[in-house]
Protein backbone atom coordinates (compact mmCIF):
# COMPACT_ATOMS: atom_id res chain seq x y z
CA UNK A 1 0.00 0.00 0.00
CA UNK A 2 2.90 2.44 0.62
CA UNK A 3 3.17 2.98 -3.21
CA UNK A 4 -0.03 3.68 -3.89
CA UNK A 5 -0.34 6.42 -1.15
CA UNK A 6 3.16 7.81 -2.83
CA UNK A 7 1.50 7.39 -5.94
CA UNK A 8 -1.95 9.12 -4.41
CA UNK A 9 0.24 12.21 -2.64
CA UNK A 10 2.15 13.20 -5.46
CA UNK A 11 -1.37 12.86 -7.67
CA UNK A 12 -2.71 15.14 -5.56
CA UNK A 13 -0.10 17.86 -5.02
CA UNK A 14 0.64 17.87 -9.11
CA UNK A 15 -2.08 21.01 -9.55
CA UNK A 16 -0.18 22.62 -6.39
CA UNK A 17 3.16 22.47 -8.37
CA UNK A 18 1.76 23.70 -11.88
CA UNK A 19 -0.12 26.66 -9.98
CA UNK A 20 3.46 27.13 -8.38
CA UNK A 21 5.23 27.71 -12.49
CA UNK A 22 2.13 29.62 -13.17
CA UNK A 23 2.61 32.11 -10.76
CA UNK A 24 6.43 31.93 -10.84
CA UNK A 25 5.45 33.03 -14.88
CA UNK A 26 3.28 35.85 -13.11
CA UNK A 27 6.23 37.15 -10.67
CA UNK A 28 8.44 37.09 -13.15
CA UNK A 29 6.48 39.15 -15.14
CA UNK A 30 5.60 41.03 -12.27
CA UNK A 31 8.81 42.10 -10.81
CA UNK A 32 11.01 41.53 -14.17
CA UNK A 33 11.33 45.55 -14.20
CA UNK A 34 11.06 46.65 -10.68
CA UNK A 35 12.71 43.91 -9.44
CA UNK A 36 11.52 44.80 -5.68
CA UNK A 37 12.09 43.05 -2.36
CA UNK A 38 8.23 41.15 -2.87
CA UNK A 39 8.54 39.95 -6.30
CA UNK A 40 11.84 38.18 -5.82
CA UNK A 41 11.13 36.51 -2.73
CA UNK A 42 7.55 35.61 -4.27
CA UNK A 43 9.57 34.01 -7.20
CA UNK A 44 11.48 32.24 -4.82
CA UNK A 45 9.27 30.50 -2.67
CA UNK A 46 7.19 29.62 -5.79
CA UNK A 47 10.07 27.88 -7.38
CA UNK A 48 10.73 26.18 -3.86
CA UNK A 49 6.90 25.06 -4.41
CA UNK A 50 7.12 24.18 -8.18
CA UNK A 51 10.62 21.98 -7.59
CA UNK A 52 8.67 19.45 -4.52
CA UNK A 53 8.71 16.44 -6.32
CA UNK A 54 10.42 13.33 -7.54
CA UNK A 55 10.91 12.25 -11.05
CA UNK A 56 11.11 8.84 -12.44
CA UNK A 57 12.44 9.11 -15.65
CA UNK A 58 16.18 8.87 -16.24
CA UNK A 59 17.20 12.57 -16.74
CA UNK A 60 19.71 13.50 -19.59
CA UNK A 61 22.93 12.85 -19.96
CA UNK A 62 24.17 16.61 -20.70
CA UNK A 63 27.78 15.91 -22.55
CA UNK A 64 27.53 17.05 -26.14
CA UNK A 65 30.91 17.45 -26.39
CA UNK A 66 34.28 16.88 -24.74
CA UNK A 67 37.68 18.62 -25.08
CA UNK A 68 40.24 15.99 -26.09
CA UNK A 69 43.67 17.21 -26.78
CA UNK A 70 43.64 20.64 -28.39
CA UNK A 71 39.94 20.45 -29.84
CA UNK A 72 36.59 20.31 -28.53
CA UNK A 73 34.85 17.12 -30.38
CA UNK A 74 31.26 16.51 -30.56
CA UNK A 75 29.63 13.43 -28.62
CA UNK A 76 26.72 11.63 -29.67
CA UNK A 77 24.93 9.05 -27.30
CA UNK A 78 24.47 5.58 -29.44
CA UNK A 79 22.71 2.12 -27.77
CA UNK A 80 25.31 -0.60 -28.63
CA UNK A 81 23.04 -3.23 -26.85
CA UNK A 82 19.20 -3.01 -25.48
CA UNK A 83 18.42 -5.59 -22.95
CA UNK A 84 14.80 -5.17 -20.69
CA UNK A 85 16.72 -4.42 -17.87
CA UNK A 86 19.27 -1.81 -19.00
CA UNK A 87 20.95 -0.97 -22.04
CA UNK A 88 24.87 -0.74 -23.28
CA UNK A 89 25.51 3.12 -23.97
CA UNK A 90 28.12 4.37 -25.48
CA UNK A 91 29.33 7.80 -26.30
CA UNK A 92 30.35 8.17 -29.69
CA UNK A 93 32.94 10.92 -30.65
CA UNK A 94 35.31 11.23 -33.57
CA UNK A 95 38.78 11.38 -32.81
CA UNK A 96 41.97 10.74 -34.51
CA UNK A 97 42.86 7.84 -33.55
CA UNK A 98 41.37 4.85 -31.47
CA UNK A 99 40.97 5.54 -27.30
CA UNK A 100 41.20 2.55 -24.56
CA UNK A 101 37.79 1.21 -24.69
CA UNK A 102 36.02 1.50 -21.19
CA UNK A 103 32.71 0.28 -19.29
CA UNK A 104 31.96 2.58 -16.62
CA UNK A 105 29.47 -0.01 -14.69
CA UNK A 106 26.45 2.17 -13.00
CA UNK A 107 25.15 1.43 -9.64
CA UNK A 108 21.89 0.27 -9.44
CA UNK A 109 20.99 1.68 -5.62
CA UNK A 110 17.84 3.65 -6.52
CA UNK A 111 19.31 6.02 -8.64
CA UNK A 112 19.75 6.53 -12.87
CA UNK A 113 23.00 5.88 -13.90
CA UNK A 114 23.38 9.51 -15.02
CA UNK A 115 24.57 10.32 -11.45
CA UNK A 116 27.73 9.21 -13.41
CA UNK A 117 27.62 11.87 -15.69
CA UNK A 118 30.92 13.81 -14.60
CA UNK A 119 32.60 10.88 -14.38
CA UNK A 120 31.99 9.96 -17.82
CA UNK A 121 32.61 13.60 -19.15
CA UNK A 122 36.45 13.12 -17.31
CA UNK A 123 36.77 9.56 -18.91
CA UNK A 124 35.92 10.68 -22.38
CA UNK A 125 38.92 12.65 -22.80
CA UNK A 126 41.32 9.88 -23.10
CA UNK A 127 39.05 7.07 -23.68
CA UNK A 128 36.04 5.34 -25.45
CA UNK A 129 33.04 5.39 -22.94
CA UNK A 130 30.35 2.91 -22.76
CA UNK A 131 28.00 2.66 -19.72
CA UNK A 132 25.39 0.68 -17.98
CA UNK A 133 22.02 2.75 -18.30
CA UNK A 134 19.93 0.70 -16.51
CA UNK A 135 15.77 0.55 -16.61
CA UNK A 136 13.37 1.82 -14.15
CA UNK A 137 11.70 -1.60 -12.63
CA UNK A 138 8.76 0.12 -12.35
CA UNK A 139 8.89 0.83 -16.59
CA UNK A 140 9.54 -2.90 -17.29
CA UNK A 141 6.96 -5.74 -17.98
CA UNK A 142 6.38 -8.54 -16.10
CA UNK A 143 6.76 -10.64 -19.04
CA UNK A 144 10.40 -9.84 -19.17
CA UNK A 145 11.04 -11.85 -15.66
CA UNK A 146 12.96 -11.71 -12.91
CA UNK A 147 16.45 -9.62 -12.23
CA UNK A 148 18.74 -10.44 -9.58
CA UNK A 149 22.62 -10.07 -8.60
CA UNK A 150 23.52 -13.18 -10.87
CA UNK A 151 21.45 -11.48 -13.91
CA UNK A 152 23.40 -8.60 -13.34
CA UNK A 153 26.63 -10.63 -13.24
CA UNK A 154 25.09 -11.70 -16.99
CA UNK A 155 24.71 -8.44 -17.85
CA UNK A 156 28.18 -7.40 -17.18
CA UNK A 157 29.47 -10.42 -19.16
CA UNK A 158 27.39 -9.54 -22.13
CA UNK A 159 28.15 -5.71 -22.68
CA UNK A 160 32.14 -6.72 -22.10
CA UNK A 161 31.48 -9.24 -25.55
CA UNK A 162 29.59 -6.76 -27.00
CA UNK A 163 32.50 -4.38 -26.80
CA UNK A 164 34.60 -7.15 -27.51
CA UNK A 165 38.35 -7.84 -26.80
CA UNK A 166 40.87 -5.24 -25.18
CA UNK A 167 38.41 -3.31 -23.24
CA UNK A 168 38.87 -2.30 -19.31
CA UNK A 169 35.90 -2.00 -16.77
CA UNK A 170 35.39 0.82 -13.86
CA UNK A 171 33.19 0.23 -11.31
CA UNK A 172 31.65 2.54 -9.00
CA UNK A 173 29.91 1.99 -5.51
CA UNK A 174 27.48 -1.10 -5.26
CA UNK A 175 28.50 -3.28 -8.65
CA UNK A 176 32.45 -3.25 -7.36
CA UNK A 177 31.25 -6.81 -6.16
CA UNK A 178 29.76 -8.47 -9.56
CA UNK A 179 31.85 -6.87 -11.41
CA UNK A 180 35.24 -8.69 -9.71
CA UNK A 181 32.78 -11.73 -10.13
CA UNK A 182 31.84 -11.36 -13.74
CA UNK A 183 35.97 -10.35 -14.34
CA UNK A 184 36.61 -13.84 -11.94
CA UNK A 185 33.83 -15.45 -14.25
CA UNK A 186 35.75 -14.55 -18.13
CA UNK A 187 38.75 -15.03 -16.33
CA UNK A 188 38.58 -19.13 -15.44
CA UNK A 189 36.28 -19.36 -18.99
CA UNK A 190 39.40 -17.54 -20.47
CA UNK A 191 36.66 -15.70 -22.54
CA UNK A 192 38.78 -13.06 -25.03
CA UNK A 193 36.87 -10.46 -23.83
CA UNK A 194 37.98 -10.55 -20.73
CA UNK A 195 38.95 -6.79 -19.38
CA UNK A 196 42.35 -5.47 -19.64
CA UNK A 197 42.12 -3.84 -16.15
CA UNK A 198 39.21 -3.65 -13.70
CA UNK A 199 38.68 -0.68 -11.26
CA UNK A 200 36.58 -0.68 -8.16
CA UNK A 201 35.98 2.43 -6.65
CA UNK A 202 34.26 2.67 -2.99
CA UNK A 203 32.78 -0.92 -3.18
CA UNK A 204 31.47 -3.05 -1.01
CA UNK A 205 34.09 -6.45 -1.32
CA UNK A 206 34.02 -6.85 2.24
CA UNK A 207 31.75 -5.35 4.17
CA UNK A 208 32.84 -6.68 7.43
CA UNK A 209 36.04 -4.62 6.97
CA UNK A 210 35.09 -1.32 9.16
CA UNK A 211 31.24 -1.60 8.95
CA UNK A 212 29.26 1.76 8.30
CA UNK A 213 25.72 2.83 9.20
CA UNK A 214 24.55 1.61 6.29
CA UNK A 215 26.39 -1.26 6.88
CA UNK A 216 24.78 -1.70 10.11
CA UNK A 217 21.09 -1.05 8.87
CA UNK A 218 21.42 -4.49 6.58
CA UNK A 219 22.59 -6.32 9.19
CA UNK A 220 20.54 -5.50 12.51
CA UNK A 221 16.98 -6.60 10.33
CA UNK A 222 16.10 -9.91 9.02
CA UNK A 223 15.61 -10.47 5.62
CA UNK A 224 11.91 -11.25 5.90
CA UNK A 225 12.15 -7.47 7.88
CA UNK A 226 13.13 -5.89 4.56
CA UNK A 227 10.53 -8.17 2.58
CA UNK A 228 7.99 -7.20 4.36
CA UNK A 229 8.89 -3.39 5.08
CA UNK A 230 10.62 -2.09 2.39
CA UNK A 231 8.90 -4.46 -1.17
CA UNK A 232 6.38 -2.84 -2.38
CA UNK A 233 4.26 -3.73 -5.92
CA UNK A 234 4.09 -1.23 -8.84
CA UNK A 235 0.58 0.35 -9.44
CA UNK A 236 -0.77 -0.93 -12.56
CA UNK A 237 -0.95 2.44 -13.93
CA UNK A 238 2.79 1.56 -15.08
CA UNK A 239 4.27 -0.62 -17.49
CA UNK A 240 5.93 -3.17 -14.62
CA UNK A 241 2.56 -3.24 -13.15
CA UNK A 242 2.49 -6.03 -10.62
CA UNK A 243 6.03 -5.63 -10.29
CA UNK A 244 7.19 -6.17 -6.74
CA UNK A 245 9.99 -3.87 -6.06
CA UNK A 246 12.27 -1.98 -3.76
CA UNK A 247 10.86 1.55 -4.59
CA UNK A 248 13.61 3.89 -5.42
CA UNK A 249 11.83 7.16 -3.12
CA UNK A 250 12.25 4.70 -0.72
CA UNK A 251 15.94 5.08 -0.86
CA UNK A 252 16.30 8.54 -1.54
CA UNK A 253 14.59 8.85 2.38
CA UNK A 254 16.95 6.90 3.65
CA UNK A 255 20.06 8.48 2.32
CA UNK A 256 18.28 12.08 3.03
CA UNK A 257 18.22 10.72 6.55
CA UNK A 258 21.59 10.29 7.09
CA UNK A 259 22.42 13.76 6.18
CA UNK A 260 19.20 15.80 6.50
CA UNK A 261 20.65 19.18 7.97
CA UNK A 262 22.69 19.12 5.54
CA UNK A 263 20.36 18.58 2.69
CA UNK A 264 18.19 21.42 4.79
CA UNK A 265 20.78 23.87 5.08
CA UNK A 266 21.57 23.44 1.32
CA UNK A 267 17.69 23.94 0.33
CA UNK A 268 17.72 27.04 2.41
CA UNK A 269 20.94 28.67 0.73
CA UNK A 270 19.39 27.94 -2.46
CA UNK A 271 16.04 30.10 -1.43
CA UNK A 272 18.64 32.53 -0.47
CA UNK A 273 19.91 32.43 -3.64
CA UNK A 274 16.90 32.63 -5.64
CA UNK A 275 15.19 35.60 -3.57
CA UNK A 276 18.97 37.60 -4.22
CA UNK A 277 18.83 37.12 -7.37
CA UNK A 278 21.93 35.11 -7.90
CA UNK A 279 20.81 32.50 -10.35
CA UNK A 280 24.24 30.93 -11.83
CA UNK A 281 24.94 29.98 -7.67
CA UNK A 282 20.98 28.50 -7.31
CA UNK A 283 21.99 26.81 -10.51
CA UNK A 284 24.47 24.75 -9.32
CA UNK A 285 22.53 23.14 -6.77
CA UNK A 286 19.45 23.06 -8.66
CA UNK A 287 21.46 21.08 -11.17
CA UNK A 288 22.63 18.58 -8.16
CA UNK A 289 19.25 17.81 -6.75
CA UNK A 290 17.34 17.30 -10.66
CA UNK A 291 19.56 14.30 -10.51
CA UNK A 292 19.38 13.18 -6.69
CA UNK A 293 15.47 13.93 -6.91
CA UNK A 294 15.22 11.43 -10.24
CA UNK A 295 14.74 8.13 -8.55
CA UNK A 296 14.28 4.40 -9.82
CA UNK A 297 12.95 1.53 -8.51
CA UNK A 298 14.97 -2.01 -8.24
CA UNK A 299 13.63 -5.14 -8.58
CA UNK A 300 12.68 -7.23 -5.29
CA UNK A 301 15.22 -9.80 -6.43
CA UNK A 302 17.92 -7.28 -6.62
CA UNK A 303 17.65 -5.36 -3.45
CA UNK A 304 16.84 -8.99 -1.24
CA UNK A 305 19.76 -10.71 -2.72
CA UNK A 306 22.14 -7.57 -2.35
CA UNK A 307 21.01 -7.35 1.45
CA UNK A 308 21.78 -11.21 1.84
CA UNK A 309 24.64 -11.83 -0.35
CA UNK A 310 26.94 -8.80 0.24
CA UNK A 311 26.18 -6.67 2.73
CA UNK A 312 24.48 -10.01 5.55
CA UNK A 313 27.08 -12.84 4.55
CA UNK A 314 29.60 -11.27 2.23
CA UNK A 315 29.94 -13.98 0.34
CA UNK A 316 32.56 -12.99 -2.36
CA UNK A 317 34.71 -12.05 0.40
CA UNK A 318 34.49 -15.44 2.18
CA UNK A 319 34.59 -17.48 -0.73
CA UNK A 320 30.50 -18.92 -0.65
CA UNK A 321 29.60 -16.62 -3.61
CA UNK A 322 28.21 -18.72 -6.84
CA UNK A 323 26.75 -18.07 -10.30
CA UNK A 324 24.22 -20.58 -11.81
CA UNK A 325 25.40 -22.76 -9.12
CA UNK A 326 29.17 -22.56 -9.46
CA UNK A 327 31.52 -21.34 -7.14
CA UNK A 328 33.21 -17.57 -7.84
CA UNK A 329 37.03 -17.70 -7.59
CA UNK A 330 38.42 -14.17 -7.66
CA UNK A 331 41.66 -16.04 -7.72
CA UNK A 332 41.50 -17.03 -11.33
CA UNK A 333 42.26 -13.67 -12.26
CA UNK A 334 45.79 -13.83 -13.72
CA UNK A 335 45.92 -10.70 -16.28
CA UNK A 336 43.58 -8.16 -15.32
CA UNK A 337 45.39 -5.35 -14.08
CA UNK A 338 43.14 -4.19 -10.46
CA UNK A 339 43.31 -0.53 -9.50
CA UNK A 340 40.74 -0.31 -6.13
CA UNK A 341 40.18 3.46 -4.68
CA UNK A 342 38.74 4.54 -1.33
CA UNK A 343 37.77 7.75 -0.25
CA UNK A 344 38.89 8.78 3.18
CA UNK A 345 35.70 10.47 4.48
CA UNK A 346 33.54 7.72 3.13
CA UNK A 347 30.62 6.80 5.44
CA UNK A 348 28.90 4.67 2.83
CA UNK A 349 31.77 2.27 1.91
CA UNK A 350 34.48 2.92 4.70
CA UNK A 351 38.65 2.34 4.35
CA UNK A 352 38.86 -2.03 3.88
CA UNK A 353 35.98 -2.88 2.59
CA UNK A 354 37.22 -1.69 -1.59
CA UNK A 355 40.71 -3.11 -0.58
CA UNK A 356 39.85 -6.48 0.34
CA UNK A 357 39.60 -7.04 -3.25
CA UNK A 358 43.60 -7.80 -3.41
CA UNK A 359 43.76 -10.16 -1.24
CA UNK A 360 40.95 -12.24 -3.08
CA UNK A 361 42.70 -11.72 -6.56
CA UNK A 362 45.50 -13.49 -5.02
CA UNK A 363 47.08 -14.93 -8.39
CA UNK A 364 47.86 -11.58 -9.88
CA UNK A 365 51.62 -10.49 -9.73
CA UNK A 366 52.17 -7.21 -7.47
CA UNK A 367 52.87 -4.98 -10.38
CA UNK A 368 49.61 -5.58 -11.69
CA UNK A 369 47.65 -4.36 -8.11
CA UNK A 370 47.38 -1.06 -7.15
CA UNK A 371 45.53 1.06 -4.26
CA UNK A 372 44.45 4.37 -4.13
CA UNK A 373 43.62 6.15 -0.96
CA UNK A 374 41.92 9.91 -1.35
CA UNK A 375 42.29 10.64 2.47
CA UNK A 376 39.80 13.91 1.76
CA UNK A 377 37.38 13.29 0.08
CA UNK A 378 33.47 11.18 0.86
CA UNK A 379 31.75 8.79 -0.55
CA UNK A 380 30.46 10.84 -3.85
CA UNK A 381 33.62 12.73 -4.44
CA UNK A 382 35.43 9.64 -5.31
CA UNK A 383 34.04 9.40 -8.70
CA UNK A 384 32.66 13.30 -9.10
CA UNK A 385 34.15 16.94 -8.89
CA UNK A 386 37.45 17.96 -7.96
CA UNK A 387 39.77 15.42 -6.55
CA UNK A 388 38.06 13.06 -8.98
CA UNK A 389 39.42 14.83 -12.02
CA UNK A 390 42.61 16.19 -10.37
CA UNK A 391 43.87 13.61 -8.31
CA UNK A 392 42.07 10.33 -8.61
CA UNK A 393 41.23 10.29 -12.74
CA UNK A 394 45.33 10.67 -13.51
CA UNK A 395 45.60 7.15 -11.75
CA UNK A 396 43.09 5.68 -13.64
CA UNK A 397 44.16 6.85 -16.83
CA UNK A 398 47.55 5.62 -15.66
CA UNK A 399 46.63 2.05 -15.13
CA UNK A 400 44.70 1.98 -18.45
CA UNK A 401 47.41 3.38 -20.42
CA UNK A 402 49.93 0.81 -18.49
CA UNK A 403 47.98 -2.17 -19.76
CA UNK A 404 47.31 -1.05 -23.50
Amino acid sequence: MLYQAYQFSDDALAPLRLAARWGQVWSGFAGGAAGDELSRRLGASLEMLSRFQLTHARPAWGISEVQVGNRVVPVTEEITLSLPFGDLLRFAKDVDAAQPKVLIVAPLSGHFATLLAGTVQTMLQDHDVYVTDWANARDVPMREGKFGVEDYIDYLIRFLEEMGPGAHVLAVCQPCVQTLAAVAIMSERRNNCTPRTMTLMAGPIDVRESPTSVNDLANEKTLSWFKERMIQTVPWRHKGGGRRVYPGFVQLISFMMMNMERHKTTHKKLYDHLEAGELAEAEKIKTFYDEYFAVLDLTEEFYIETIDRIFQKAQLATGEFTWRGKPVDPSKITRTALLTVEGGRDDICALGQTSAAHDLCSSLRPHLKRHHLQANVGHYGVFNGRRWENEIYPVVRNMILAME
